[in-house]
Parts: structure tokens; sequence; C-alpha cells
């Protein structure tokens, strides 16, 4: 059981229309005078700290601005004041969210003061978002540690104090490509991973899609900065993986209909991101993934093993978009979970095998 005060972590950059919201809502998660929001900010312009500063509050307020851009390197900065170090649990939460809720910062929370080492808010995602969560995070994470965490890179969740001190000393003992990527986009698999190597993670499940500014075309910066991390993580799991439990693998692809042109724009952007030399050689997915889990494991670098992989992710994503299309959702979920079940199968011998 965790006890003590909370404490929240708002990371932005230039999201002056949604700080205020969010941190009301997390406010009010909080609902208590000894907390402290501390806002780790980014941005271009003062708009959204001025925000962030107008937003009356029952917690204390905190504003570090004119940080380092990085969603991580932000995360990292706030997590090592002392307003935070002290707190029992901390909540992170995005502030780019368009319909923050509460309730499931609550729930997020109360699971961590439960027990649980990390909370992670469970949202069904769009059926052509999450695309590097739902082909690559999500499955590598089950078959590597046995963590089946349906939203693995959230950006909604709460840890405890000991997770994030786990979490804080292993940031200083990264070398320096992989300290790069955690202070960017990696820094979601990185909480996720050590949190999980300290004690239970939980998923807090929600019902409606998460509306909040769409990454794909962040694409090859989020991949870049996660994929090296995930790899490395993964890799270096040296824990039993939890045994499956035989239940079937549930995705949650949201359906919503794209327009044609949306859909071409998407698959023309992804045909101009695997220039030379990077190459698909026509590998089935997920095994180049398996390949590239298998390399990183006998000791080469993650962040040029995600470069070789990296064409090779492209062509999933490519032919995920133009089948996915036209499918049912109930098709669409089939297809995940069976990429899913595939991975699984490819590495969970050399998972459980001794390192």
């Amino acid at each position: 059981m965790t006890t003590g005060r909370a404490a929240a972590i708002l990371p932005s950059r230039n999201e002056p229309a949604t700080i205020a919201a969010a941190t009301t809502a997390v406010d009010s998660a909080l609902n208590d005078v000894r907390a402290v929001i501390v806002h780790a900010d980014s941005s271009d312009t003062p708009d959204t700290a001025d925000s962030f500063a107008a937003t009356p509050a029952r917690a204390g307020k905190m504003a570090l601005t004119g940080l380092v851009r990085g969603k991580g390197a932000q995360i990292l900065a706030a997590a090592g004041r002392a307003e935070i170090a002290d707190a029992g649990v901390v909540l992170i939460a995005d502030t780019d969210t368009r319909n923050p809720d509460p309730a499931v910062y609550r729930a997020l929370l109360d699971r961590v003061r439960g027990g649980a080492a990390l909370a992670i808010a469970d949202y069904p995602r769009h059926w052509d978002e999450a695309n590097l969560t739902n082909h690559l995070a999500r499955p590598l994470i089950a078959a590597a540690t046995g963590h089946d965490v349906p939203q693995p890179l959230a950006g909604d969740l709460a840890v405890s104090a000991a997770a994030l001190a786990a979490a804080l000393r292993a940031a200083t003992e990264l070398p320096a490509d992989l300290a790069a990527c955690t202070a960017g986009y990696g820094i979601d698999a990185f909480l996720l991973l050590t949190a999980a190597a300290t004690g239970p993670v939980a998923s807090v499940r929600v019902n409606a899609p998460k509306r909040h500014a769409g990454s794909f075309d962040h694409l090859p910066a989020i991949y870049h900065q996660a994929v090296p991390v995930l790899l490395h993580l993964t890799a270096a799991w040296n824990r039993p993986p939890f045994t499956r439990s035989g239940a079937p693998i549930v995705y949650r692809p949201a359906d919503r209909a794209l327009p044609p042109e949306r859909v071409r724009d998407m698959l023309t952007a992804l045909d101009g991101l695997a220039l030379p030399p990077d190459r698909y050689d026509g590998g089935p997915w997920p095994l180049p993934l398996a390949d590239a889990w298998r390399v990183v494991n006998s000791g080469a670098t993650p962040a040029d093993t995600a470069r070789q992989l990296w064409p090779h992710y492209l062509h999933r994503v490519r032919d995920w978009l133009t089948r996915g299309q036209h499918a049912t959702t109930g098709q669409r979920a089939q297809m995940l979970a069976t990429g899913h079940d595939r991975l699984h199968a490819l590495l969970t011998p050399a998972a459980g095998a001794p390192r």
C-alpha cells in the first residue's frame, strides 16, 4: 500500500488551449491541499505557462519553464524536484488532451495506492492511430516480459515513489544514445519497464477514445526515440516472464471513417520516409521485429538495430492502413491479435532462456 500525499507532473509544449482543462482535471483527481502540480514546460511562447498560472487549483502549483525540449527531459526534470521526491504517488498526465477525465486520473492514483508500481490508462485508440503501440510496443513487451499492457505508451499514468526513484537511478546509468532517446518520446516505455521491474503494473480501462493531438506526423521522431528504449529494456529483461493465462488477446481499435484522400496522404507520407539505404526486403511482420530483438539481446546497438527495422515497420504500417480501411472493427482487432500471438510464439522460448 502506498500512503502519503500525491503529486502530479504536467509536461507540455505549446498547449495553451488545453493546459487549463488538464490542470483542473488533475487537481480534481488529487483533491488535496497538500498535493502539488508541477508544470514542466518547453513551449516556444509563454502562453501555455500563463494559462497554467491563471488556472485555479486546490493543490499547490509549481511552474518549471524554459526546460530543454523533450517530453522525457521535462518529466525527469520535474521528477527530480524535492516536491515530487517526497510524494507517495505521482500522476503524469498529457496536456494536449481535449477530454481530460478526473475519474481516470483518480483511478490511476488509487491503483498505485493499492499496491501497483505503475498504473496506466487503457484507452481504445482509433484504428489508424497507435501504430507503434499496436504493431510493436505492446506485443514486444508482452512477449519479452509477460506484461501485456494494452496501451504501454499512454501518456496518462501514475507511479509509486519507489518506482519513480528506480527510474531516476536507471536514467543516470544509460549510455548517451539511450539517454537521448529517454529524454524524448522514449520516456513512456522507460517509465513502464523500469517500474515493471519493481512491482505490479496495472491498466485502468477507459471506454471512450482519448481526444488529443494526432501522432502520425511525428512518426519518425516517436519511432527512433521509443524503439531503441523498447529493444534495450526488453532484451535486458532478466526476470522470468509471467505465464500467459491462455485468455484471448484483446485489442480495441475504435472505428472511424477516414476520407480516401486522408488515407492516400498517409500512404504517400510513409513512402517518402523509407529512403536509401533503408530498404524493405520482404520479411513478413513480426519476424523482422523478432530478429531485431534477438540481435539486441546478443549485444547489437539498439539505435542501429531500430534504424534497420525502420523500413520493415513502415511496410507494416502501410499494409495495415491499406487493408484496415476496408476491414470491419472485428477484423482489425483480430489482425492485431494475430500479430501479437505470432510474436509471442517467436520470442517466448528465447525470452524465457537464461541470459
